[in-house]
């Protein structure tokens, strides 16, 4: 698997931009009040004292819901930016209200202003970017499918002239459809309005395979109720690179939320959250992914950027 914009090796001299544009991060003053009211996004949250984050309901292990409430690796980092928010914005009452988003309405959300962070599974690219902004990426995936394990199905071409299943407004779903433009694979697309829904297709035989990014695959097989029935395979069809999605014209809540993301991975509470999510027992079933960092996201935390190849 190639590293899609993220360098394992850099010139001194880009080396030396990063880090002098890093060090700008760590060093931002606290929000002043006459800039606070230029910034939408950080005036409405002095103003209410709270701030929105919307969150996903089957992104294991990114944001899903367990015992009622929000959780998740993403979620777990959304929080601490809100922390960020809370000091920087000297609001120590400040509240957090979730906000629910699927994969449909994710980006809506945010461009709405119904939500301020976006915090799941969401792929930092540059369609999105005419939209939003995405902060320092928390996780580099690659799209794969789930089959059942007894399907004879394990790379792309065994998929011609069957049903295949993706997720509406995911990069996956595109990628699927711009294969087959010339008809050549013969497949059909079937949209699911979330991962669950999706999974439950090939679980009851509607779909042959569930097309989606490689991670949130192994957490739906994980959490079935007969995991070895389904294995991910294929060869990679995307790198997604995952990121917080905030609004593209608040400049300086962005700057807010970068910092608080590369003061996390610099004091490793982004790698401990990582190992707490991805090499832990997670609820609701105390299942553990055991999925270890990839050299892809290890090298990405070293130099954090927000900035990716598409």
């Amino acid at each position: 698997m190639t590293n899609s914009g993220l360098p394992r090796r850099a010139s001194s001299r880009g080396l030396a931009s990063v880090v002098l544009s890093i060090a700008a991060l760590l060093s931002l003053p606290a929000v002043p009040a006459a800039q606070a009211a230029s910034n939408s996004v950080v005036l409405r949250i002095q103003q209410t004292g709270a701030i929105r984050i919307a969150h996903r309901e089957s992104s294991v292990p990114f944001s899903f819901i367990a015992d009622g409430k929000p959780v998740g690796y993403a979620v777990d980092l959304c929080l601490k930016v809100a922390d960020a928010v809370r000091t920087q914005l000297k609001l120590p009452q400040l509240r957090v209200e979730w906000v629910p988003v699927t994969p449909a309405n994710r980006i809506q959300a945010i461009v709405d202003g119904k939500a301020d962070l976006e915090c799941g599974s969401t792929t930092n690219n540059r369609e999105r970017r005419e939209q939003v902004a995405f902060t320092i990426p928390h996780y580099i995936a690659g799209s794969r499918m789930l089959v059942k394990a007894n399907s004879g199905i394990r790379n792309w071409s065994d998929l011609r002239g069957k049903t295949v299943a993706s997720t509406t407004g995911t990069t996956p779903l595109a990628m699927l459809r711009k294969m087959d433009e010339s008809g050549a694979m013969g497949w059909k697309v079937v949209e699911a309005k979330d991962h669950a829904e999706a999974f439950a297709m090939v679980e009851s035989g509607r779909a042959d395979a569930f097309v989606m990014d490689d991670v949130l695959l192994f957490g739906l097989r994980a959490n079935a109720k007969t995991p070895a029935s389904f294995t991910v395979t294929g060869d990679l069809l995307t790198i997604e690179p995952y990121a917080i999605m905030l609004s593209k014209n608040d400049t300086e809540f962005k700057k807010i939320v970068d910092k608080a993301m590369v003061s996390a991975i610099y004091d490793q509470d982004t790698q401990k959250l990582y190992r707490k999510w991805f090499q832990q027992p997670i609820p609701p079933h105390g299942i553990t992914l055991d999925i270890p960092m990839s050299y892809l996201l290890r090298d990405s935390f070293k130099f954090p950027s927000d900035k990716v190849a598409d």
